[in-house]
């Protein structure tokens, strides 16, 4: 197994619980699909270096992982097509 930083931005018009909500589902997403999550920590709502889709600041999320390849790809296809994250990287850690 394979250690992985991902690092997501969570619109910042979404009430707190919704926020919650997305943390989760990606967390679970992950532990679903024979991840272990080492790390999760929230950063809160940051100003973004640049606008995107009409946002000027976000809600950071690092997560970090243990898992294969497979997982990373599979959380990558997810949160591309989840409307609430404004954006998403995946980095493999080859440090740990």
């Amino acid at each position: 197994m394979r250690q992985y930083e991902l690092v997501f931005i969570i619109r910042p018009d979404l009430e707190e619980e919704a926020v919650e909500a997305v943390i989760e589902k990606v967390k679970a997403l992950a532990e679903n699909n024979g991840a272990e999550v080492t790390k999760l920590d929230k950063w809160g709502k940051r100003r973004l270096a640049y606008e995107i889709k009409h946002v000027r600041e976000g809600y950071y999320v690092v997560m970090n992982f243990k898992g294969e390849a497979a997982v990373a790809a599979e959380l990558d296809r997810v949160l591309k097509i989840t409307d609430e994250i404004l954006r998403h990287i995946i980095v493999r850690d080859d440090d740990n």
